[in-house]
């Protein structure tokens, strides 16, 4: 999300939720890069 005002920060919640969000985007991309090599060397 991009906040247009930077003094409107967004609630800390949110921006926990999201970094934890895209540290779990992180992960499944990489998951999923694994499991296609994987695939890929049977």
């Amino acid at each position: 999300m991009l906040w247009s005002d930077p003094k409107n920060q967004a609630p800390k919640f949110m921006r926990d939720m999201q970094a934890k969000l895209r540290r779990a985007g992180v992960l499944l991309a990489l998951a999923m890069v694994v499991a296609m090599f994987v695939v890929s060397a049977r």
